[in-house]
């Protein structure tokens, strides 16, 4: 089967700054290639729905766009299995760039490798597409393609793509789910608007925006544990 994936990051300039108990976060909605071209439609109509224009983000919930930000949970909701969400989240406080030549590009890219090496199955096809990024090393995306491909050789990878973000609609909606954990998580609600969408996904998925077991196949927030331990 032809899976699609489209990511994002959250505070990921905290990943050189070293912040015990401050967030960053790289998340990806994950769906059947047969799914998107519905699920763009399905938004646009929401957005012609509720007058909502420009780019959907997580910093511009607010008041008048609460009806559009909660129908758009809802629409995640809506597919079950079918759209999944995982996300990865890092504490600054315990990154340690030795681990990564002193480099944090890379150390930034080697947590991207476990968000989605993880979820990648046996016998499917993936295309996966982030944010457009300046990266001093151009090859950043082609190395995680290999590295993605050689530790899946039972799947196809088909290429690591970045797009610009204002350009496509489902890394912004990744944006906006990605927003509503990392301000669970960094203890950062700014809004009673913002706290009534991550009510309203909390209340439909039925659990916390909070790190879940790695079972959790609809909405999976796998917090690493750099520190070691059990």
């Amino acid at each position: 089967m032809d899976f699609e994936v489209y990511c994002d990051e959250s505070r990921q300039d905290l990943i050189a700054q070293k912040q015990s108990n401050k967030f960053f976060l790289i998340g990806g909605l994950w769906l059947p290639a047969t799914l998107k071209d519905q699920i763009k439609k399905d938004i646009k109509n929401l957005r012609d729905k509720y007058s909502v224009k420009g780019e959907v983000k997580w910093n511009k919930v607010s008041p008048s766009k609460i009806r559009f930000y909660c129908s758009l949970v809802d629409l995640f909701l809506s597919h079950e299995d079918k759209l999944r969400f995982r996300c990865i989240v890092i504490d600054s406080g315990n990154v340690d760039l030795k681990w990564h030549n002193d480099d944090k590009e890379l150390g930034f890219y080697k947590f991207y490798y476990q968000l989605l090496h993880n979820w990648i199955s046996d016998f499917n096809s993936y295309t996966v597409f982030c944010d457009t990024k300046t990266n001093r090393d151009p090859s950043r995306l082609k190395e995680l393609t290999y590295c993605l491909r050689a530790s899946n050789l039972s799947s196809d990878v088909n290429f690591v793509q970045a797009l610009p973000s204002h350009e496509v609609v489902l890394i912004q909606f990744v944006d906006v789910l990605l927003g509503a954990v990392s301000a669970k998580i960094n203890n950062s609600i700014t809004s009673q608007a913002k706290l009534s969408i991550i009510q309203r996904l909390e209340d439909g998925l039925k659990h916390e925006l909070l790190p879940t077991a790695v079972s959790e196949k609809k909405f999976n927030i796998f917090k690493i544990r750099l520190e070691g331990g059990w």
